[in-house]
């Protein structure tokens, strides 16, 4: 698949701020460290789609993307960054879980984790939690290009394990750096698109 086109629509707290169309969602979640912003910027070729912050945690609204004018990429907030208060995290929380929940659009949820490290306890949750929804899952494993190819061979391995990753779901290398994995992950989401 080849993303010719890529437009920012509008950022929502609630279901009546979202789009009101049919298009398919393919919805990026991860923690606030984990690469969302440049992993959309990779994939849709743009430098500035999305804002990349030097501060984790600033992306707090769901942000729709219009993909080649056919379905959308849905930016949801990053969550476990620790410098926000308990309410700011719960609010993110609500916000991410709402969508999730009400949301008939959404056939497939990218879950983005560092692959230099075990993933944390809300990595694990959200996966348990997109899973108790019975979505579509691939979990990408960011920042490839930081590892050696075998010290990336086991750490997937420990990620898949850590994870408890079930029979279908996807686990994908990715580099935002040097593009590593790119090809695989838009095939993955045109799959998901042919399927319906």
């Amino acid at each position: 698949m080849e993303i010719k086109q890529s437009e920012f629509i509008t950022s929502a707290v609630k279901p009546e701020q979202y789009p009101d169309d049919d298009r398919i969602e393919i919805a990026f979640v991860g923690r606030s460290n984990a690469g969302k912003s440049s992993l959309i910027n990779t994939l849709t070729n743009r430098r500035k789609l999305v804002k990349v912050s030097g501060t984790p945690g600033k992306t707090r609204l769901v942000n729709f993307f219009l993909i080649n004018n056919e379905f959308y990429f849905v930016d949801l907030p990053g969550y476990g960054y620790a410098k926000v208060s308990k309410t700011e995290k719960q609010k993110w929380g609500q916000v991410i879980e709402t969508y999730l929940v009400n949301r008939r659009q959404l056939k497939k949820i990218i879950l983005l984790v560092d692959c230099r490290h075990k993933p944390t306890e809300d990595d694990k949750i959200m996966y348990s939690f997109i899973k108790h929804y019975g979505y579509d899952c691939t979990v990408v494993a960011t920042k490839s290009d930081k590892l050696t190819r075998n010290q990336l061979n086991k750490n997937l391995a420990m990620l898949k394990a850590e994870l408890n990753l079930e029979k279908g779901d996807s686990l994908l290398p990715f580099s935002s750096l040097n593009r590593q994995g790119k090809e695989e992950l838009l095939e993955n989401i045109e799959g998901s698109l042919t399927e319906i």
